[in-house]
């Protein structure tokens, strides 16, 4: 039988990146935390962590982290069936990864109501789309949403829609960098900007114009300073269209190549056993997603 009180320390040393914010959490002092990981490991008779800078689960740790999660989601819908079982009424905490560009746009009237009506607060992980999934595999969080359509062992995935980015630059940028037109060949040679080091977007876009090899960018892992940093000049790049509706109107950004819009399809993946809220979050989800995402 778990003992989940050591579970629980598992998953907050990773949640918190470190055993000295997990104690804070648990309010525990710090050497009671790492005990209760010492024991864990104790009785599994093998690590749950590397002792890393953060900590990381290993494959026994991350299917624990899993339980975690589902265990977690399960109780809330059972406290609902029981009242007596509620220990304090204390708004459930969910856990998710999410893309900074989702997060930035059409996340926040997707989810507002949902957490009002449930009580609900958001963990939210930022990730590349290309990545968020390494969080669930890791038993980090309890769903993601991401570029990547095959889900996990355990969890389902469902396609919410499609994200549109355009090629935009500033007026001052497009008359520097292009005085004769946007070309393939002059958007290669015209310092572009990335989101960091897992995006490949603005990669992919260049390759699809025929152009191979590698180009020059800035990197800037902020949605709103990737807004900023095109608005103001510094580069070019794929920016979703729901992000700058006021920017293109007020003529500060710039279509390059209106013909060749990108869509980015976003996919939500959750535990198979995340409970009924879980279940109402992606209904809720989806709903939203067919008024905000390109279909």
């Amino acid at each position: 039988m778990f003992d989940y009180k050591l579970l629980a320390a598992l998953a907050a040393v990773v949640e918190q990146a470190g055993f000295e914010r997990a104690a804070l959490v648990l309010g525990l002092s710090q050497s009671a935390v790492s005990q209760r990981i010492k024991l864990l490991e104790a009785r599994v008779g093998q690590p749950v962590l590397v002792r890393a800078t953060p900590p990381q689960p290993t494959e026994l740790g991350r299917r624990l982290l899993n339980h975690v999660q589902q265990v977690r989601l399960l109780e809330r819908d059972l406290q609902g069936q029981v009242p007596a079982l509620d220990e304090g009424g204390q708004p459930e905490r969910l856990r998710i990864a999410i893309n900074a560009d989702s997060l930035a746009t059409w996340w926040a009237p997707a989810v507002a109501d949902f957490c009002a009506e449930h009580r609900v607060l958001l963990d939210q992980v930022v990730e590349d789309q290309e990545v968020g999934l390494k969080r669930m595999r890791a038993g980090e969080v309890a769903a993601c949403v991401c570029a990547a359509e095959r889900p996990v062992a355990g969890a389902r995935s469902l396609l919410l829609g499609a994200m549109r980015y355009r090629a935009l630059a500033s007026p001052a940028f497009i008359a520097r960098h292009f005085p004769t037109g946007v070309t393939p060949a002059a958007l290669a040679r015209s310092p572009a900007i990335v989101f960091g080091p897992d995006d490949f977007l603005q990669h992919r876009y260049l390759e699809s114009l025929g152009v191979a090899g590698g180009f020059v960018y800035h990197l800037c892992p902020s949605s709103e300073g990737f807004v900023r940093l095109t608005s103001g000049g510094l580069g070019w790049g794929l920016v979703p269209e729901l992000q700058v509706a006021g920017e293109l109107a007020r003529g500060e950004l710039v279509e390059l190549l209106p013909e060749r819009p990108v869509d980015v399809p976003l996919y939500w993946h959750h535990w198979r056993n995340g409970g009924e809220l879980l279940g109402e979050l992606t209904r809720r989800l989806v709903r939203a997603a067919e008024r905000l995402l390109v279909r």
